[in-house]
């Protein structure tokens, strides 16, 4: 064995690890309820026979959940695998980006860092699964196979491409419909020019495939392709005007500043792409062009997303990522001035260390940022499934004692009632340690943008859901262990007011008790 594959292995292996474990750090240490177990009860649920659009509202793609159920049924039901899950994704985008700087055949311990800078700064962001990430990696990926068919001439890659996107899809819809918008655009400028029946039949074979499975998930499951459509769909196209609102106005400082990293890292790309198009218009339409632009335009998708939503910043794992492939075709345009060279590896360096102590090592999207870390405690005192999780939150980040007593005291009074109950909160985990199905109607509980306000064409077709699912699992209470980052009160949005009586149990738990009215009669 040469020299050369005893090290391209050997690098293999330390992204495999550090990519895993670095993140199994993270993922322990702290939480934000809503965010960090946003998939935890949902993989117990799918385990256990309870899908999404089918037996609680939602308007998050079903894969993560399908997928944490694997994790669950193969390795048991614990906040471990629960990471462990985000852990093996991050292990997966680090591995398919140092395999694709080596298929532009770049130096082998260039490629190694740069991938190595990503792992640190994609999921360890969170460190839990959570659809934003997912979807932007997984979109990722899906772009990498676009740019990997043009640059390789391999068929296999426009199998793949439209799988990987169609999971993405199932995943969230943005940052994937950016995605998939870039990639049709571009495929269609390459197919134009440079048509092969043997690719497109490819791509049209992994499209057969994703849809199959799709469907046939629904078929076993018995999910409505109406109720996926309306919740998964419809709905959320329904909130695209509120998302507007967070994009504008597209001030210097929010869209320049804010990402001037991110921008510094592509202006190599911005230049040569430029340089050509003055040379000669037909660049356009050049594999090299479709590559770089595809890079640009997913680069600023991703500014985009990140503006729309109200999380935490994530996206500058595309930093090292857009300097690894202004590296590679620097040294193809401009063989002198090595000191630029230097400065991408400094780039990439200086903004991995600086983005990991502002965002990752402060908890900064668990809203941890001002909290001390240090008085985390072991979740373990809570329940054993939760063993290992470093437990703090921005909400008791004074005493996370207390909040762990409030559960208790909280998880032990709504077993003791054995009536049929629901139970409603951002802490999804409670259904879990108590091994029962929550009877939730929705999987998350936010206001107009996950469950619809009265204003919404969309409020009838949601109450007439949630009713229909109270009704069926004949819910006789309903618990809410608060705070809901939604608002306490969410739940009452669906019911006329006779139809319950609300009593304050302790500090964090509100019972509802249901009454005999007409919403409820079966």
């Amino acid at each position: 064995m040469t020299l050369i594959k005893k090290a391209n292995i050997s690098y293999i292996i330390i992204l495999l690890f550090f990519s895993f474990f670095f993140n199994q750090i993270f993922g322990n240490l702290g939480l934000n309820p809503i965010d960090s177990f946003f998939s935890f009860n949902t993989g117990y649920d799918i385990l256990n026979g309870h899908f999404p659009f089918k037996d609680y509202w939602t308007i998050t793609g079903p894969f993560i959940g399908f997928v944490q159920a694997f994790f669950y049924k193969l390795f048991g039901v614990s906040w471990s695998v629960y990471v462990l899950h985000a852990s093996v994704i991050n292990c997966i985008l680090t591995l398919f980006i140092f395999f694709t700087l080596r298929k532009f055949d770049l130096n082998l311990h260039y490629s190694f860092l740069y991938s190595f800078l990503i792992s640190i700064l994609a999921y360890p962001s969170i460190g839990t699964p959570y659809v934003d990430h997912h979807a932007a990696y997984l979109s990722l990926i899906a772009l990498l196979c676009f740019i990997l068919a043009i640059k390789t001439n391999l068929k296999i890659y426009w199998f793949i491409l439209p799988i990987v996107l169609g999971i993405s899809f199932l995943t969230k819809q943005t940052p994937t419909g950016y995605a998939f918008i870039i990639i049709v655009a571009l495929s269609s400028i390459y197919f134009i020019f440079n048509y092969n029946f043997k690719k497109f039949l490819f791509g049209c074979l992994g499209c057969f495939v994703i849809l199959s499975i799709f469907f046939i998930t629904l078929l076993i499951t018995k999910i409505t392709f109406q109720s996926f459509f309306e919740q998964y769909i419809l709905f959320p196209l329904s909130l695209g005007g509120s998302r507007m609102e967070f994009l504008f106005p597209l001030e210097f400082s929010r869209v320049i500043m804010r990402f001037k990293l991110i921008h510094l890292s592509s202006i190599i790309l911005i230049i040569i792409i430029l340089k050509n198009i003055i040379d000669s218009y037909k660049y356009l339409i050049s594999k090299e062009f479709l590559i770089l632009i595809s890079l640009i335009t997913f680069y600023i998708s991703l500014i985009i997303h990140q503006l729309m939503t109200i999380n935490g910043l994530f996206i500058y794992f595309v930093i090292p990522l857009l300097a690894a492939f202004s590296h590679i075709y620097y040294l193809k345009y401009f063989k002198k001035k090595k000191y630029i060279l230097y400065f991408l590896l400094i780039l990439s360096a200086g903004s991995t260390m600086h983005y990991t102590n502002k965002y990752i090592l402060s908890r900064d999207f668990s809203d941890l940022s001002k909290v001390n870390i240090s008085s985390a405690i072991d979740a373990k005192i809570l329940h054993n499934k939760l063993s290992g999780l470093k437990w703090i939150t921005y909400l008791y980040s004074e005493n996370p004692n207390k909040e762990i007593l409030y559960l208790k005291e909280a998880i032990e009074i709504i077993d003791k009632n054995k009536k049929n109950k629901a139970i409603i909160t951002d802490y999804q985990f409670i259904s879990v340690i108590l091994s029962t199905y929550d009877n939730s109607p929705s999987q998350v509980w936010f206001p107009y943008h996950v469950n619809p306000n009265k204003d919404s064409k969309y409020y009838k077709i949601h109450k007439e859901y949630f009713l229909s699912k109270m009704k069926e699992n004949k819910v006789e209470v309903v618990y809410v262990v608060k705070p809901l980052w939604g608002g306490n009160d969410i739940f009452q949005i669906n019911l006329n007011k006779n139809c319950y009586e609300i009593n304050k149990i302790t500090e964090i738990l509100d019972v509802y008790i249901l009454k005999n009215c007409e919403d409820l009669k079966t």
